[in-house]
Formats: C-alpha cells, sequence, structure tokens
C-alpha cells in the first residue's frame, strides 16, 4: 500500500525556501525515511496521529519520548488549560513552581532541590558547570556515542565547533570500567563530574544495558574520588521507574535532569539535587523568559500524578514486554534474527548482522505502507495509551511487512 505525501512533501519544498534545512535536527528526513515516512503532522490522540495528508499511523515514537501517556491526554489538557486561561509566562513564576517543585522532591528519593528549563541541553550543560563550582575541578567524563544534548561538549555534529569546546570532556566505552579507572587515575583529582545515561542508548546501534555492578562501579569511584554523578534521565525518565531511572538500576544520583515524558508533550525539564549541591546550584546562573512558562509546569505537576498514581511505567514495561516478544516471534516465524535491545519500553530493533541497516531500513519501509510508524535508526517508544488491541493490530500489520521482506529479499 502506498500513502500519500503530496501535501507533506509540498510543504517541505516551501520549507526549504525559509527555513535551513527545511526540517533540522533529529526529526530532519534524512535521519530517518524521507520518501516514507511523513513529513508534517496535523494532529495526534492517544497513540495515533494523523499526517497533513490525511494518513493514519500507529506511532510509535512518542514524539521521541515525550509522550508518556499519550497525545492529547485529556487529563493533562484539562488541568493545564485551568492555568492556560489564567495565563502562562508572567514576570515572576506562578505558584505551580513551587508545587511542582514540591511533588518532584517527594517522589524523586534523593532529591532536595529542583530547578527548571526548557529542554534536556539546558540542564545538562548547566548540571556540568554545577560539578565544576562545587568541586573546581575543570574535568567531565562521559560515555563514547552518548547523547547529551546540543551543546558545543556534547553535540554529535562538527559545525562550528573548535577543539577547546571539547578539550576538558573525557570519554570511556560503555560498561568499560577498567578504561574509567585509568582515566581517573591519569587525572586524578582534576575530574568535577561523570554524566552517562541509566543504559547507553546510541543512535544507529543497539542498545546496551549496564554490565551487573556497573553502577555501583562507578557510584564507589565517584564518593571515593570526590566526583559528582549526574544522571542524564532525559530521555529514559519515567519509562523505568515512576521515581526515576536509578531505583530500576539500584543506585543514588547527585543530581539528574529530566525532560521528555516529564510534561507529556508540553515543553519542560527539570534538574533535582541533594542538599549539598544546592550552594553551588545557586552560583550558576540558569534563566529564560520563558522557562517559567506555567502551563508547561501544569502538565508536568499532572503527568507526574498521573504516572505515580496508575504506576505507569510498570505499565509500559508490560505493554512493551509483549509487543517485544510478539514481534520477534512473528520474525522468528519467517527466520528473520530480529532482537528487541534495550528496555522493553523504549525498545531497539536490530537486525543480526545488518550492520549497514539496510534490512531494518527495508523493513520499517515496508511497515511504513502499512501505517506504522517505526523509525529504522533509533530507539522506539511505548506510551500508556498503547493497548492491546492497537498493539494486537501493529502486530498483524509488521507480520505482513516481514512477509513482504522476505518476498523481496528472495525475488
Amino acid at each position: 500500500m502506498s500513502l500519500k505525501h503530496d501535501k507533506s512533501d509540498n510543504l517541505f519544498a516551501r520549507a526549504m525556501n525559509v527555513i535551513p534545512g527545511g526540517i533540522y535536527g533529529h526529526v530532519a528526513p534524512v535521519a530517518g525515511l524521507p520518501m516514507h515516512l511523513p513529513k508534517y503532522i496535523q494532529e495526534a490522540s492517544g497513540c495515533r496521529f494523523i499526517d497533513v495528508d490525511g494518513n493514519e499511523w500507529i506511532d510509535f515514537m512518542c514524539g521521541f519520548g515525550a509522550i508518556l501517556h499519550g497525545y492529547s491526554n485529556p487529563e493533562i489538557d484539562n488541568f493545564a488549560n485551568v492555568q492556560r486561561n489564567k495565563g502562562s509566562v508572567f514576570n515572576q513564576p506562578s505558584p505551580v513552581m513551587v508545587e511542582l517543585a514540591e511533588s518532584l522532591t517527594s517522589k524523586i528519593d534523593f532529591a532536595d532541590w529542583a530547578v527548571f528549563a526548557k529542554n534536556g541541553s539546558d540542564l545538562t550543560t548547566w548540571a556540568i558547570r554545577v560539578a565544576r563550582e562545587y568541586t573546581q575541578r575543570p574535568f567531565v567524563v562521559k560515555a563514547k556515542g552518548a547523547y547529551h544534548g546540543v551543546d558545543a561538549w556534547c553535540d554529535p555534529g562538527f559545525g562550528g565547533r573548535i577543539d577547546d569546546d571539547r578539550s576538558k570532556i573525557l570519554e570511556f566505552p560503555w560498561n568499560d570500567l577498567d578504561y574509567l579507572k585509568s582515566l581517573l587515575k591519569t587525572y586524578s583529582k582534576q575530574v568535577s563530574a561523570i554524566i552517562l545515561t541509566p543504559y547507553h542508548h546510541a543512535a544507529f546501534a543497539p542498545s546496551i544495558m549496564p554490565a551487573e555492578g556497573f553502577w555501583s562501579e562507578i557510584e564507589k569511584e565517584c564518593q571515593k574520588n570526590g566526583i559528582i554523578l549526574i544522571l542524564d534521565d532525559v530521555r529514559v525518565g519515567g519509562r523505568l521507574n515512576d521515581g526515576g531511572s536509578h531505583r530500576y538500576f539500584n543506585f543514588t544520583p547527585d543530581l539528574s535532569i529530566y525532560s521528555k515524558a516529564l510534561g507529556n508533550g508540553y515543553t519542560i525539564s527539570a534538574c533535582t539535587g541533594k542538599k549539598f549541591l544546592m550552594n553551588a546550584s545557586k552560583e550558576v546562573f540558569l534563566t529564560g523568559s520563558c522557562w517559567n512558562d506555567a502551563v508547561a509546569m501544569s502538565a508536568a505537576l499532572k503527568s507526574l500524578e498521573i504516572s505515580h498514581r496508575d504506576q505507569v511505567a510498570e505499565s509500559i514495561k508490560n505493554k512493551g514486554e509483549y509487543f517485544c516478544k510478539g514481534l520477534c516471534a512473528r520474525a522468528k516465524k519467517y527466520n528473520l534474527p530480529l532482537f528487541m535491545t534495550g528496555p522493553s519500553s523504549m525498545p531497539y530493533p536490530w537486525f543480526e548482522g545488518d550492520e549497514n541497516l539496510f534490512r531494518i531500513q527495508k523493513f520499517c519501509k515496508i511497515a511504513a505502507g502499512k501505517g506504522l510508524y517505526f523509525h529504522p535508526h533509533h530507539n522506539w517508544f511505548i506510551s500508556n495509551s498503547h493497548s492491546i488491541v492497537d498493539l494486537d493490530l501493529a502486530l498483524d500489520l509488521a507480520d505482513e511487512a516481514m512477509c513482504e521482506l522476505i518476498q523481496i529479499e528472495n525475488s
């Protein structure tokens, strides 16, 4: 089945005249399947969206993880609309800012305080500066290939960057504790922070879970060497444990950053921290004219309430497990070596031996023709709005796509 793309393509042609690249960043068409996935979306509800050409899709990207409770969640939207009627951005913060900070510090076990911004990059960069302020040390350690935002110290591109931007950034291969310990020895008393995601979720590659003892060793090394442990929970937060991914892996960071699912599509991010870092945090300037957006904070407040009330992290892990097992079973029927790597609530699909990604691209192209939004280069997401009926339909359509893939490969 071929879906219409005329309006989407025409809009993109117009955009190319007035927007650099037409669409940029991680949602640029070239990052996915430019001839098969829609470039513009008209509306969305639950786990489905309709593109500008009127095609309906069952979505497995959830706004690249920003949607945890489903698109246009009425409970969240209605709560946010109460604040919207009062106003969103004022000269000073709204009382909801205090309420949201109180909610976060009561729900995240190690958190004594919280600050807010608009996206993950704002606060991953701010957090490493807080660590430098507290320790008075210059170096920061991260995992090779890890994504922590668009700022020059960590972004995946090269444009506009100079060597000095990363002169104080050290890297080690994920799970290689010996390499990390050698770095800390070489740069003894010079490392301010180690910043890591809960597990390794690089693009264009299978997700890698932490090895046994990985996080306990990281925590031990930080404590032994006076290093601030920063958890980048921007993508994963709310999808493994309602109280933060550190609880799923049984460790405790000093600072943790959340965004994506925090606002269920409303633009907000938060950094929480331990009390001993509060004074240092006051010294690192943090502001934005629209960062006190009361509507987004209201949405986050309700989103957190729903997550804890309905145990959403556990729910989407169970739904994800159902979907992943079903998809792998369909693949096995066709002798396709498909593995779903990473947590079931946000799995990364991987065909064994498909290092050039051609097979996953072909599969996702065929699936797109059936209205399945599967991304070939990025982990997928399950939202709590995916019902078993939705997942069964998606599995049946994926089964058809696998059958067609085998026919094409054998022809």
